[in-house]
Parts: C-alpha cells; sequence; structure tokens
C-alpha cells in the first residue's frame, strides 16, 4: 500500500469459525485493510467478546471486538465502512440476499470469499466430508471414512470444523484423544457431540481458531487428514478427495443453500443419505440435481442405521426424546434419529416438551419455530444447561432418548430413565462408499511406493 493511502474499512459476519478463518488467511496480514469488527449470528451468546491480540496480529493490538450482527449493522451505519465479508453457513440464498440487501443499504460493498482464497494446501493427502445441509449425516460417514482408513493402517488426523465458542487465546489450536481432554477445555454440547465419537473410537480430533497451526499440528501425527466439515461450509483444507452429501428426506435443498449449493458443483463424489426412508421420485430428483450441477460427480447412496441400547424401556412408553442440536435447530429438521427410534420401538407417546421449556429454551423454540415435539440438546452455555435439566425434569416421561452423541447424562442431571439412541452409516450401492474411500486409499499406498522407489 503506497505511504498515506486509506486502509479498506472491513467487516466480517460470522458464526466463531468462517469468519476468523477468513480473517486469518486473508485479511490478518493484509497492510491496507483495517477489520472494524466481526458480527456474529446462529450460535446464541457469541457476540460480546473480542477477538484477542494474539490471534489478530501486530495490526490489532487491541484485538477486533465480536458484536451481534444487528450492532454491526449501526456501525456500518455510522461509519465509512468499505466492504462486508459475508462468512457464515447453512443459510438459504434468499437468505444470503437479505443480508446483503441490508448491508448494501449502508453504502458498503458485499462479498463472499471462495475456496481458492481460503483453502490451506497440506503437505499430507487430505479427504473432505461435507454436506449441503446440517443433519445430511456427516458425521456418521466421517467416522466410518476414518474407521476405514485406519484398518489399512493409515493414521488418521481428523480435523473439525471450528466450534471456538470460548476463550478464544486458549482455543488458537485444540487436541482431543480422550474424554479428559473435553473436560479440561470445557466444551459446549455442541463440541461434545462431533468430538466425543470419535475420541471413543480412538481417534484424535484437532480443531481451534487458526487453521494453519491446527493443520500443522494434524500434519506431525498423521499419514492422511481427514476434513469433517460443520453446516454446509466448503474445507478449510484443500481436499485431494472430496464427498458431498445431500438429504434425500430433503429435495431440492441442495441447490437452495449457501454453500450448500457451491459444494455440489465442487464435489469428487456425492453421496445420498437416507434413501431407505424417501420417496423413489424424490431421490431421482436429487440425482438430476446432482448431474446438472456437476455431472462429472460420482454418485452413490447411503442410509443412517439407528439403534436403541435398551428398546424395552421405549415399547409402550411416554418418552420424551433429545436429538442433536444443530440438526434440530440451524439445520432445520423438526425432529432427527432419536423421534425415528422411539416410533419404531412402538413408543406409546411422544411427549411434546413445548409446554415445559421455560424462558430460556423457549427463546430458542421461538427462533426456530420449524422444532416438532423434540428438545434440541443446547448448551452453549451454563444457562442453557440448566435449563435444558430443568426441563427434563418437568416433561411428564417415562423415559428420555437421548439421540445426541454427546453423553449429556455427564453434563446434566437426568432423574428420568435413560435410553440412548445411535446412528451409524450404512452403505445402500454396490459398490459403495467404502470402494470409494477404498480407492483413495490405494491410491496413497501407490504413491508412496512411487515415492520410495
Amino acid at each position: 500500500m503506497e505511504s498515506g493511502a486509506a486502509r479498506v474499512r472491513v467487516v466480517i459476519l460470522g458464526a466463531g469459525g468462517r469468519d476468523f478463518h477468513n480473517f486469518n488467511t486473508v485479511f490478518r496480514d493484509d497492510p491496507g485493510v483495517e477489520v472494524l469488527a466481526f458480527g456474529a449470528a446462529q450460535i446464541p451468546g457469541i457476540g460480546g467478546r473480542r477477538y484477542p491480540p494474539s490471534l489478530a496480529g501486530p495490526g490489532y493490538p487491541k484485538g477486533i471486538p465480536i458484536l451481534d450482527e444487528a450492532d454491526v449493522l449501526e456501525l456500518c451505519r455510522g461509519n465509512r465502512v468499505d466492504r462486508v465479508i459475508f462468512a457464515y453457513s447453512d443459510v438459504s440464498h434468499d437468505e444470503v440476499m437479505h443480508v446483503a440487501s441490508r448491508f448494501l443499504a449502508t453504502g458498503a460493498d458485499f462479498a463472499l470469499l471462495g475456496p481458492r482464497a481460503t483453502m490451506l494446501p497440506s503437505a499430507r493427502p487430505v479427504l473432505a466430508v461435507t454436506a449441503v445441509r446440517t443433519g445430511c449425516g456427516k458425521s456418521p460417514v466421517s467416522r466410518y471414512a476414518a474407521a476405514l482408513l485406519r484398518a489399512r493402517g493409515l493414521r488418521v488426523g481428523v480435523l473439525r470444523h471450528p466450534m471456538p465458542y470460548g476463550d478464544l487465546s486458549r482455543q488458537e489450536v485444540q487436541r482431543f484423544a480422550s474424554a479428559a481432554d473435553l473436560d479440561a477445555a470445557q466444551c459446549t454440547v455442541e463440541e461434545r457431540e462431533e468430538y466425543q465419537p470419535y475420541v471413543a473410537a480412538g481417534n484424535v480430533v484437532f480443531a481451534g481458531v487458526d487453521y494453519a497451526r491446527v493443520l500443522a499440528a494434524a500434519e506431525a501425527e498423521a499419514d492422511v487428514i481427514l476434513w469433517d466439515g460443520g453446516n454446509n461450509d466448503f474445507p478449510f483444507i484443500r481436499p485431494d478427495l472430496l464427498i458431498v452429501l445431500a438429504d434425500a428426506l430433503r429435495p431440492g435443498h441442495e441447490t437452495a443453500y449457501h454453500p450448500g449449493e457451491t459444494l455440489l458443483g465442487m464435489a469428487d463424489q456425492v453421496l445420498i443419505m437416507k434413501v431407505d426412508g424417501a420417496p423413489g421420485a424424490d431421490v431421482a430428483a436429487i440425482e438430476a440435481a446432482v448431474r446438472t450441477a456437476n455431472p462429472r460427480a460420482g454418485l452413490v447412496h447411503g442410509n443412517l442405521e439407528v439403534t436403541l441400547d435398551d428398546p424395552q424401556m421405549v415399547r409402550g412408553k411416554r418418552v420424551l426424546i433429545v436429538e442433536d442440536g444443530p440438526t434440530i435447530t440451524h439445520g432445520g429438521r423438526p425432529t432427527g434419529a432419536g423421534y425415528v427410534a422411539a416410533e419404531a420401538a412402538g413408543a406409546a407417546a411422544i411427549v411434546d416438551p413445548r409446554p415445559y421449556a421455560g424462558e430460556e429454551l423457549a427463546r430458542t423454540f421461538e427462533r426456530y419455530p420449524h422444532i416438532g415435539p423434540v428438545l434440541p440438546a443446547v448448551g452453549y452455555y451454563p444457562g442453557q444447561l440448566a435449563a435444558l435439566e430443568d426441563a427434563i425434569d418437568r416433561v411428564p416421561a417415562d423415559a428420555v432418548i437421548l439421540a445426541t452423541p454427546a453423553r449429556l447424562e455427564s453434563l446434566i442431571e437426568i432423574r428420568k430413565p435413560v435410553v440412548r439412541a445411535d446412528y451409524a452409516f450404512k452403505e445402500a450401492s454396490d459398490p459403495g462408499l467404502s470402494a470409494v474411500i477404498g480407492a483413495f486409499a490405494d491410491g496413497l499406498a501407490a504413491s508412496a511406493r512411487g515415492s520410495a522407489g
């Protein structure tokens, strides 16, 4: 930048993940840019913090404020802001443009940063699993992929899309190899939903805020990197194989949400999930959308197999269902795996928790009016956990079905019998996803032999 030239004034709208990554990779070391603020959306309670100087770099000795998105809009109205960067995911194309319109009205430019500008290269091969929407089954598929790679004798470093909702300076680089690591990091329910099943299976999970450093830590321990994406965001790491999930129960969503449609066009392999519960016409419609968006992508099918650890405790009983949080909230699903399991097991009634929700949870139901007669496993801060415990206690049910992968009973006291619902990926094509991942692993072995020769 020429001496005396004005710096471009930028704000970044996000949800505590992609926004920080975009700053770190594109703006942090650019002397021609001044980032005035981050905006906080989607996740309650993550505004009002500050991106710390230790992460922001020497150009930001006081750090950068993290404001609620409405406050960022007021900042733009009252100051000269040149550019607004949209950096969160799993929002409809309509909603993206509504946000754009509000900020364009302040006079600022509105921009999206793409994969080329923000993906980091890796010294290790990278397999990435993403989805066109939250709740497609991405996490079980990622764990299935990790198991296949480990069965080939490969050391797998799992990189999870960030969820840094606490002390950012302490969360710069995180490594989870045990339940004690989760406790020490004071992980939220959402973090535990994602990390805990990996750790239980013997995997090491890496996450944090600064993904150049997170990636370096994983590369030091792993032969291959597995990127487990969050929401429907595109990977932070440049993949050698990109698997994108679509949901047979939500036809049309694959091209209606940002950046899910982008992923559809980027995919090497599209996996249509939950085909056993969907009409054939809906599966065919998604297949046609895939071929139109990305005719070069491979296409396979899969299902989620839901099991209860004690079906007899559900049969003929009144049950309360606690579902995976993000799937039910910004994932847009009215119910999830727990509801399916309860019906299959012959529950006498599924008790609607909404009349028993206190003020804290009532705000969640108000914000996400699509939610059905289930409780989302929210717990981003202690007040939400306390509200969840209180609601479970008040609902007149014989048993509680926990369909969240997080061990919720270790975080709150549940004074009713607990039945766990687990779900795992199941192939529905022959050849299927295992053949795709096997070919990827074979390519790694061939490359290693070539390098050795």
